[in-house]
C-alpha cells in the first residue's frame, strides 16, 4: 500500500476514553454545549498530560472499501506517536519526532516521510502532542449534545480544506476525546473510537524507535496532495 493511500485513510485528532462521570449537572451540560467552553476543557485535559496509552478501533468507508482495524495508540510529548495494530498484526504507523514511518508485515518496503511534511488525517492528534489549542486548529467550531451524556465538537481543520470536509470529536464533559470522525471531500469517512485510556502512562522513549527489518529498503515519500 502506498503511503499516500494510507495517509488518506488515516484518522485524525485522537486521544482518550474517560467516560462521563455520573451525575453531571444541567448547568455543567449547558456550559460544555458552548463550543468555546468545550474546546477549552479539551485543551486543559491534554495540556496537563505527559503521555497517554489508549486502545483504538478504526473504521474506514470509502473508495469501495469498508475496513475495520484495531490496536493500541501510544503518545509521548514532545511529538511522539505510535499506532501499534493488533488487527492486522504487524502493521505500524509511528512518528518519532523527526520522521513518520509506515510498515506492514510482509510489505516489500518501509515508507518514511518527514514529520514536518506529514499532512495526515491524524493531524489533530499531533497538536495534542504539544500545546493543545483547538480553536486555532479548527474553523467554524460548533458543539452539540450526543448520546450517553457526551458532546460533539465539529469543525473544519485549518489548511486542509482541499481534502477534509469536516472533523467531529466526541468528548466527555471533562474534555476527554472518546471518538473522532473525519469526512473527506470525496465522501470517504474514517471513524475512531478510544477505550481504556491510561493517562501519564509510563511509556519508555524507545517505544518510538523504529528499525526497519533486515533486507527491507526504506523509501522516502512525499505527502499526498
Amino acid at each position: 500500500m502506498k503511503i499516500s493511500m494510507f495517509l488518506r485513510r488515516g484518522g485524525l485528532f485522537i486521544l482518550a476514553a474517560v467516560l462521563l462521570s455520573i451525575g453531571v449537572s444541567s448547568r455543567a451540560s449547558a456550559q460544555v454545549l458552548d463550543a468555546k467552553t468545550l474546546a477549552q476543557r479539551v485543551n486543559r485535559h491534554y495540556n496537563s498530560l505527559r503521555s497517554l496509552k489508549v486502545d483504538f478501533t478504526e473504521n474506514y468507508q470509502g473508495m469501495g472499501m469498508n475496513r475495520t482495524e484495531s490496536g493500541t495508540l501510544y503518545l509521548l510529548k514532545p511529538g511522539r506517536m505510535k499506532w501499534d495494530y493488533s488487527s492486522p498484526a504487524g502493521k505500524l504507523f509511528l512518528v518519532d519526532g523527526k520522521y513518520a514511518w509506515f510498515y506492514s508485515r510482509g510489505a516489500p518496503q518501509v515508507q518514511r516521510i518527514s514529520a514536518k511534511q506529514l499532512d495526515d488525517l491524524r493531524s489533530p492528534l499531533r497538536f495534542l502532542l504539544g500545546h493543545s489549542e483547538i480553536e486555532k486548529e479548527f474553523d467554524h467550531l460548533t458543539a452539540a449534545s450526543a448520546p450517553n451524556g457526551l458532546f460533539t465538537l465539529t469543525g473544519q481543520p485549518r489548511g486542509q480544506e482541499n481534502r477534509i470536509a469536516r472533523v467531529t470529536l466526541t468528548v466527555t464533559a471533562s474534555g476527554s476525546i472518546t471518538g473522532i470522525e473525519v469526512e473527506e471531500n470525496d465522501g470517504a469517512v474514517t471513524r475512531f473510537t478510544f477505550t481504556d485510556e491510561v493517562q501519564n502512562a509510563p511509556i519508555a522513549p524507545r517505544t518510538f524507535h523504529f528499525t526497519p527489518p533486515p533486507g527491507i529498503p526504506v523509501v522516502n515519500t512525499m505527502p499526498p496532495v
